[in-house]
């Protein structure tokens, strides 16, 4: 199964438009269609911009949805050194994709990655999808 690591914008613009890219990658992983892995770390980070009094999500859903990415992720514990970022809150990301083995960190961001790191992609959802239309067609997947 494909190993994701998805940035905090993915979860966020899921959110905040239903019918985007980011909520389609978002709905794969949660369907168990994508191994996504985080760390303590990256479930924080969601959960606290998720909780941004300028985005306006109301706490329950906001709830909901934290549970529903814990109950589909695989939890890991980095204990990787990973390179600066432009973006030191990123560098969790990276080790989080490095120690995963994952095939694709996805985000809406890639200015501040690398084009791959180790055995990951960084990549943008549009990006992704096209990658997955093209397996699900290669390998016959529903």
């Amino acid at each position: 199964m494909i190993r994701v690591v998805l940035d905090t914008n993915i979860i966020v613009s899921a959110y905040v438009s239903e019918l985007g890219l980011p909520a389609w990658v978002l709905r794969l992983a949660l369907a168990g269609r994508l191994s996504l892995y985080v760390s303590e770390a990256i479930l924080l980070e969601y959960q606290e911009v998720l909780q941004r009094e300028h985005l306006r999500i109301n706490r329950s859903r906001q709830r909901r949805l934290m549970a529903l990415i814990r109950k589909a992720s695989t939890l890991i514990n980095p204990m990787i050194k990973t390179p600066a970022s432009p973006d030191p809150d990123d560098v969790m990301f990276l080790a989080c994709a490095e120690a995963a083995k994952a095939h694709y960190l996805i985000t809406g961001n890639i200015r501040h990655f690398p084009s791959r790191w180790k055995y990951t992609k960084i990549v943008t959802p549009r990006a992704f999808i096209d990658i997955w239309k093209d397996l699900r067609s290669e390998y016959d997947l529903p």
